[in-house]
Protein backbone atom coordinates (compact mmCIF):
# COMPACT_ATOMS: atom_id res chain seq x y z
CA UNK A 1 0.00 0.00 0.00
CA UNK A 2 2.73 2.25 0.61
CA UNK A 3 4.05 1.42 -2.65
CA UNK A 4 0.71 2.11 -4.08
CA UNK A 5 0.69 5.65 -2.36
CA UNK A 6 4.35 7.00 -3.67
CA UNK A 7 3.16 6.17 -7.30
CA UNK A 8 -0.21 7.35 -6.49
CA UNK A 9 1.63 10.93 -5.35
CA UNK A 10 3.66 10.81 -7.83
CA UNK A 11 1.41 10.80 -10.93
CA UNK A 12 -1.12 13.10 -9.38
CA UNK A 13 1.27 14.96 -8.76
CA UNK A 14 2.41 15.47 -12.34
CA UNK A 15 -1.45 16.24 -13.40
CA UNK A 16 -1.34 18.86 -10.94
CA UNK A 17 1.78 20.42 -11.58
CA UNK A 18 0.73 20.68 -15.19
CA UNK A 19 -2.05 22.14 -14.56
CA UNK A 20 0.03 24.71 -12.48
CA UNK A 21 2.01 25.36 -15.46
CA UNK A 22 -0.78 25.99 -17.47
CA UNK A 23 -2.16 28.89 -15.02
CA UNK A 24 0.69 30.26 -13.93
CA UNK A 25 1.52 31.47 -18.21
CA UNK A 26 -2.07 32.44 -18.57
CA UNK A 27 -1.90 34.92 -15.09
CA UNK A 28 1.65 35.67 -16.37
CA UNK A 29 -0.10 36.81 -19.62
CA UNK A 30 2.79 34.77 -21.48
CA UNK A 31 2.62 34.19 -25.14
CA UNK A 32 5.73 32.26 -25.64
CA UNK A 33 4.61 29.25 -24.47
CA UNK A 34 1.15 29.06 -26.31
CA UNK A 35 1.93 26.65 -29.53
CA UNK A 36 3.30 23.58 -26.42
CA UNK A 37 0.13 24.84 -23.87
CA UNK A 38 -1.47 21.54 -25.23
CA UNK A 39 0.65 19.05 -23.43
CA UNK A 40 0.57 20.14 -19.59
CA UNK A 41 -3.20 21.04 -20.44
CA UNK A 42 -3.50 17.56 -21.73
CA UNK A 43 -2.04 15.80 -18.74
CA UNK A 44 -3.88 17.99 -16.21
CA UNK A 45 -6.76 17.19 -17.63
CA UNK A 46 -6.45 13.33 -16.49
CA UNK A 47 -7.38 14.36 -13.03
CA UNK A 48 -10.53 11.93 -12.56
CA UNK A 49 -8.81 9.36 -13.24
CA UNK A 50 -6.87 9.73 -10.28
CA UNK A 51 -10.36 9.98 -8.14
CA UNK A 52 -10.81 6.48 -8.86
CA UNK A 53 -7.26 5.44 -8.01
CA UNK A 54 -7.74 6.34 -4.78
CA UNK A 55 -10.17 4.13 -3.71
CA UNK A 56 -7.97 1.54 -3.03
CA UNK A 57 -6.17 3.66 -0.55
CA UNK A 58 -9.27 4.27 1.07
CA UNK A 59 -10.03 0.31 1.53
CA UNK A 60 -6.72 0.01 2.98
CA UNK A 61 -6.34 2.93 4.92
CA UNK A 62 -5.44 1.42 8.00
CA UNK A 63 -2.99 -0.37 6.50
CA UNK A 64 -1.16 3.20 5.54
CA UNK A 65 -1.76 5.68 7.77
CA UNK A 66 -1.60 4.47 11.21
CA UNK A 67 -3.98 7.20 12.97
CA UNK A 68 -7.18 5.02 11.04
CA UNK A 69 -6.86 2.15 13.71
CA UNK A 70 -3.47 1.89 15.60
CA UNK A 71 -2.92 -2.18 15.53
CA UNK A 72 -0.87 -2.20 18.57
CA UNK A 73 -0.93 -0.74 22.19
CA UNK A 74 0.40 2.67 21.84
CA UNK A 75 2.01 4.73 24.72
CA UNK A 76 -0.30 7.21 26.66
CA UNK A 77 1.23 10.11 25.55
CA UNK A 78 0.92 9.53 21.95
CA UNK A 79 -2.81 7.86 22.38
CA UNK A 80 -3.56 11.17 23.86
CA UNK A 81 -1.97 13.13 21.35
CA UNK A 82 -4.08 11.06 18.82
CA UNK A 83 -7.01 11.54 20.45
CA UNK A 84 -6.53 15.71 20.52
CA UNK A 85 -6.24 15.71 16.75
CA UNK A 86 -8.90 13.11 16.31
CA UNK A 87 -11.02 16.07 15.20
CA UNK A 88 -8.97 16.40 11.64
CA UNK A 89 -7.26 12.89 11.84
CA UNK A 90 -10.54 11.26 11.03
CA UNK A 91 -11.32 8.89 8.33
CA UNK A 92 -14.82 10.47 7.61
CA UNK A 93 -13.32 14.39 7.64
CA UNK A 94 -10.21 13.01 5.73
CA UNK A 95 -12.40 11.54 2.77
CA UNK A 96 -14.30 14.75 2.63
CA UNK A 97 -11.20 16.59 2.50
CA UNK A 98 -10.49 14.49 -0.40
CA UNK A 99 -13.38 14.97 -2.30
CA UNK A 100 -12.77 19.00 -2.24
CA UNK A 101 -9.21 18.44 -3.24
CA UNK A 102 -10.42 16.83 -6.74
CA UNK A 103 -13.41 19.02 -7.22
CA UNK A 104 -11.19 21.90 -6.97
CA UNK A 105 -8.21 20.34 -9.20
CA UNK A 106 -10.56 18.56 -12.03
CA UNK A 107 -13.03 21.72 -12.08
CA UNK A 108 -9.91 23.99 -12.98
CA UNK A 109 -7.78 21.51 -15.05
CA UNK A 110 -10.95 20.71 -17.14
CA UNK A 111 -11.80 24.09 -16.88
CA UNK A 112 -8.50 25.56 -18.54
CA UNK A 113 -8.69 22.63 -21.24
CA UNK A 114 -12.11 23.34 -22.52
CA UNK A 115 -11.86 26.90 -23.00
CA UNK A 116 -8.90 25.87 -24.74
CA UNK A 117 -10.35 23.51 -26.93
CA UNK A 118 -13.72 25.59 -27.44
CA UNK A 119 -11.53 28.43 -28.58
CA UNK A 120 -10.11 26.22 -31.49
CA UNK A 121 -13.64 26.22 -33.11
CA UNK A 122 -15.04 29.86 -32.11
CA UNK A 123 -11.81 31.92 -31.93
CA UNK A 124 -12.97 33.95 -29.23
CA UNK A 125 -10.75 35.95 -27.46
CA UNK A 126 -12.74 35.97 -24.52
CA UNK A 127 -11.92 32.06 -23.55
CA UNK A 128 -8.19 33.67 -22.52
CA UNK A 129 -9.93 36.55 -20.92
CA UNK A 130 -11.68 34.00 -19.11
CA UNK A 131 -8.56 31.79 -18.49
CA UNK A 132 -6.19 35.09 -17.49
CA UNK A 133 -8.76 35.61 -14.79
CA UNK A 134 -9.49 32.82 -13.07
CA UNK A 135 -5.79 31.63 -13.04
CA UNK A 136 -4.53 33.61 -10.37
CA UNK A 137 -7.31 32.34 -7.83
CA UNK A 138 -6.50 29.20 -9.24
CA UNK A 139 -3.03 28.94 -8.49
CA UNK A 140 -4.00 30.13 -4.84
CA UNK A 141 -6.23 27.43 -5.03
CA UNK A 142 -3.96 24.75 -6.27
CA UNK A 143 -1.41 26.07 -3.49
CA UNK A 144 -3.49 25.55 -0.72
CA UNK A 145 -5.62 22.25 -1.24
CA UNK A 146 -2.25 20.15 -2.33
CA UNK A 147 -0.42 21.37 0.63
CA UNK A 148 -3.10 20.26 2.45
CA UNK A 149 -3.66 17.07 0.68
CA UNK A 150 0.04 16.35 1.63
CA UNK A 151 -0.34 16.63 4.79
CA UNK A 152 -3.17 14.45 4.87
CA UNK A 153 -1.69 12.08 2.95
CA UNK A 154 2.22 12.41 3.30
CA UNK A 155 2.75 13.90 6.76
CA UNK A 156 0.10 12.43 8.62
CA UNK A 157 2.23 8.88 7.91
CA UNK A 158 4.41 10.31 10.99
CA UNK A 159 0.74 11.92 13.18
CA UNK A 160 2.86 13.60 16.16
CA UNK A 161 5.23 15.33 13.27
CA UNK A 162 4.49 18.40 11.13
CA UNK A 163 5.83 21.01 9.46
CA UNK A 164 4.40 23.90 7.86
CA UNK A 165 6.77 23.97 4.67
CA UNK A 166 6.06 20.31 3.95
CA UNK A 167 3.70 20.86 1.65
CA UNK A 168 5.09 23.26 -0.60
CA UNK A 169 8.28 21.24 -0.70
CA UNK A 170 6.08 17.82 -1.95
CA UNK A 171 4.28 20.73 -4.34
CA UNK A 172 7.17 22.52 -5.97
CA UNK A 173 8.70 18.82 -5.76
CA UNK A 174 5.67 17.63 -8.63
CA UNK A 175 5.96 21.29 -10.05
CA UNK A 176 9.67 20.48 -11.18
CA UNK A 177 8.94 17.69 -12.48
CA UNK A 178 6.05 18.82 -14.47
CA UNK A 179 8.65 20.99 -16.03
CA UNK A 180 10.86 18.15 -16.72
CA UNK A 181 7.86 16.20 -18.69
CA UNK A 182 7.17 19.00 -20.23
CA UNK A 183 11.09 19.60 -21.37
CA UNK A 184 10.66 15.73 -22.40
CA UNK A 185 7.51 16.06 -24.73
CA UNK A 186 9.46 19.22 -26.27
CA UNK A 187 12.93 17.47 -26.97
CA UNK A 188 11.50 14.03 -27.97
CA UNK A 189 9.20 15.57 -30.72
CA UNK A 190 11.78 17.98 -31.73
CA UNK A 191 14.44 15.51 -31.86
CA UNK A 192 12.37 13.15 -33.28
CA UNK A 193 11.06 15.65 -36.65
CA UNK A 194 7.14 15.11 -36.16
CA UNK A 195 5.25 17.44 -37.66
CA UNK A 196 4.20 18.80 -33.91
CA UNK A 197 7.84 19.18 -33.40
CA UNK A 198 8.01 21.38 -36.17
CA UNK A 199 6.08 24.20 -34.61
CA UNK A 200 8.45 24.35 -31.34
CA UNK A 201 11.54 26.38 -31.94
CA UNK A 202 14.49 25.74 -30.20
CA UNK A 203 14.07 29.00 -27.97
CA UNK A 204 11.04 27.76 -26.96
CA UNK A 205 12.98 24.42 -25.86
CA UNK A 206 15.31 26.58 -24.14
CA UNK A 207 12.51 28.54 -22.15
CA UNK A 208 11.54 25.75 -20.60
CA UNK A 209 15.34 24.33 -19.91
CA UNK A 210 15.09 27.64 -17.76
CA UNK A 211 11.65 27.20 -16.27
CA UNK A 212 13.22 23.69 -15.09
CA UNK A 213 16.68 25.58 -13.45
CA UNK A 214 14.11 27.86 -11.92
CA UNK A 215 11.71 26.04 -9.96
CA UNK A 216 15.11 23.48 -9.12
CA UNK A 217 16.66 26.35 -7.55
CA UNK A 218 13.31 26.74 -5.67
CA UNK A 219 12.86 23.79 -4.68
CA UNK A 220 16.57 23.20 -3.15
CA UNK A 221 15.06 26.74 -0.86
CA UNK A 222 12.22 25.22 0.22
CA UNK A 223 14.18 21.90 1.23
CA UNK A 224 17.12 24.00 2.89
CA UNK A 225 13.98 26.34 4.70
CA UNK A 226 12.14 23.42 6.36
CA UNK A 227 15.20 21.89 7.35
CA UNK A 228 16.82 24.94 8.78
CA UNK A 229 13.95 25.80 10.96
CA UNK A 230 13.89 22.01 12.51
CA UNK A 231 17.70 22.52 13.10
CA UNK A 232 17.04 26.11 14.85
CA UNK A 233 14.28 25.25 16.40
CA UNK A 234 15.75 22.10 17.90
CA UNK A 235 12.45 20.66 19.00
CA UNK A 236 11.74 17.04 19.75
CA UNK A 237 8.51 16.86 17.87
CA UNK A 238 10.07 18.36 14.91
CA UNK A 239 12.92 16.90 15.09
CA UNK A 240 12.11 12.82 15.20
CA UNK A 241 11.43 13.47 10.97
CA UNK A 242 15.19 14.58 9.91
CA UNK A 243 16.79 12.23 12.60
CA UNK A 244 15.11 8.87 11.23
CA UNK A 245 16.11 10.41 7.67
CA UNK A 246 19.74 11.10 8.39
CA UNK A 247 21.13 7.82 9.64
CA UNK A 248 21.37 4.01 9.05
CA UNK A 249 20.77 3.65 5.08
CA UNK A 250 18.80 6.39 4.33
CA UNK A 251 21.95 9.10 4.83
CA UNK A 252 23.02 7.92 1.66
CA UNK A 253 19.68 8.26 -0.01
CA UNK A 254 19.23 11.89 1.42
CA UNK A 255 22.85 12.79 0.09
CA UNK A 256 21.75 11.31 -3.50
CA UNK A 257 18.82 13.48 -3.23
CA UNK A 258 20.61 16.55 -2.45
CA UNK A 259 23.25 15.98 -4.79
CA UNK A 260 21.04 14.34 -7.98
CA UNK A 261 17.53 16.86 -7.34
CA UNK A 262 19.64 20.51 -7.00
CA UNK A 263 23.67 20.27 -7.42
CA UNK A 264 24.17 18.67 -10.80
CA UNK A 265 20.69 19.60 -12.54
CA UNK A 266 22.04 23.08 -11.04
CA UNK A 267 24.96 23.30 -12.89
CA UNK A 268 24.56 21.22 -15.50
CA UNK A 269 21.22 23.61 -16.47
CA UNK A 270 23.20 26.76 -16.38
CA UNK A 271 24.87 25.55 -19.38
CA UNK A 272 22.78 27.68 -22.70
CA UNK A 273 24.25 24.96 -25.10
CA UNK A 274 22.50 22.12 -23.50
CA UNK A 275 19.40 23.85 -22.64
CA UNK A 276 19.29 24.18 -26.41
CA UNK A 277 19.93 20.59 -26.73
CA UNK A 278 17.58 18.41 -27.42
CA UNK A 279 19.16 14.72 -26.30
CA UNK A 280 20.99 17.00 -23.33
CA UNK A 281 18.13 18.88 -22.16
CA UNK A 282 15.66 15.50 -22.52
CA UNK A 283 18.32 13.06 -20.68
CA UNK A 284 18.48 16.29 -17.83
CA UNK A 285 14.57 16.19 -17.58
CA UNK A 286 14.46 12.44 -17.33
CA UNK A 287 17.20 12.21 -14.47
CA UNK A 288 14.32 14.48 -12.60
CA UNK A 289 12.06 12.52 -13.01
CA UNK A 290 13.98 9.65 -11.74
CA UNK A 291 15.19 11.69 -8.88
CA UNK A 292 11.57 12.95 -7.48
CA UNK A 293 10.71 9.29 -7.10
CA UNK A 294 13.80 8.84 -5.27
CA UNK A 295 12.22 12.05 -3.07
CA UNK A 296 9.09 10.83 -2.64
CA UNK A 297 10.19 7.06 -1.32
CA UNK A 298 12.74 8.93 1.05
CA UNK A 299 9.71 10.66 2.13
CA UNK A 300 7.25 7.83 2.52
CA UNK A 301 9.46 4.59 3.66
CA UNK A 302 11.05 5.95 6.51
CA UNK A 303 7.91 6.38 8.20
CA UNK A 304 7.30 2.51 8.73
CA UNK A 305 10.68 3.11 10.84
CA UNK A 306 11.86 -0.10 9.06
CA UNK A 307 15.78 0.48 8.99
CA UNK A 308 16.36 -1.38 5.93
CA UNK A 309 15.27 0.25 2.16
CA UNK A 310 12.61 -1.80 1.62
CA UNK A 311 12.90 -2.25 -2.02
CA UNK A 312 10.10 -4.69 -3.32
CA UNK A 313 8.24 -5.73 -6.64
CA UNK A 314 5.05 -3.48 -5.82
CA UNK A 315 7.01 -0.35 -6.02
CA UNK A 316 7.61 -1.02 -9.62
CA UNK A 317 4.51 -2.60 -10.56
CA UNK A 318 2.58 0.12 -8.99
CA UNK A 319 4.28 2.96 -10.58
CA UNK A 320 4.07 1.08 -14.15
CA UNK A 321 0.66 0.49 -13.09
CA UNK A 322 -0.43 3.63 -12.14
CA UNK A 323 1.92 5.19 -14.47
CA UNK A 324 0.62 3.53 -17.68
CA UNK A 325 -3.27 4.23 -16.88
CA UNK A 326 -2.76 8.03 -16.52
CA UNK A 327 -0.14 8.12 -19.46
CA UNK A 328 -3.19 6.14 -21.86
CA UNK A 329 -5.18 8.62 -20.27
CA UNK A 330 -3.38 11.87 -21.41
CA UNK A 331 -3.15 10.32 -25.10
CA UNK A 332 -6.39 9.57 -25.95
CA UNK A 333 -7.60 13.36 -24.54
CA UNK A 334 -4.29 14.54 -26.95
CA UNK A 335 -5.28 12.51 -30.07
CA UNK A 336 -9.12 13.70 -29.18
CA UNK A 337 -8.32 17.35 -29.75
CA UNK A 338 -6.10 19.82 -31.95
CA UNK A 339 -2.43 19.51 -30.65
CA UNK A 340 -1.78 23.34 -31.20
CA UNK A 341 -4.69 25.80 -29.79
CA UNK A 342 -5.37 27.04 -33.38
CA UNK A 343 -7.84 29.44 -32.18
CA UNK A 344 -5.79 31.57 -29.75
CA UNK A 345 -4.93 34.56 -30.50
CA UNK A 346 -1.44 35.12 -29.55
CA UNK A 347 -0.61 31.73 -31.71
CA UNK A 348 1.35 33.97 -34.31
CA UNK A 349 3.35 35.23 -31.51
CA UNK A 350 4.34 32.00 -29.75
CA UNK A 351 4.83 30.60 -33.27
CA UNK A 352 7.33 33.46 -34.23
CA UNK A 353 9.00 33.84 -30.70
CA UNK A 354 12.38 34.50 -30.25
CA UNK A 355 14.60 34.95 -27.56
CA UNK A 356 15.93 38.45 -27.20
Amino acid sequence: MLAYLIAYVYWLGLAIGAITLVMANHAAGAHWNVSIRRFSETFGATIPLFIVLFIPLLLGAKHVWFWVAPHEPVPKELHNLLQHKRAYLNLGSFTLRAILYFVVWTALGWLMRAWSIRQDETADPSFTVRARWWSPPGLLLFALTFSFASFDWLMSLQPTWYSTIFGLYIYIGCFVSSVALLCLAVTGLRASESPIGAVISVDQQHNTGKLLLAFTVFWAYMAFSQYMLIWAGNLPEELQWIVVRSRGVWRPVGILILVGHFVVPFFLLLSRDLKRSAPALGGVAAWMLVIHYVDLYWVVMPATNDSRIGLHWTHFTAFVGIGGLSVAAAMFLFRAARPVPVGDPFLEDSLRYTQP
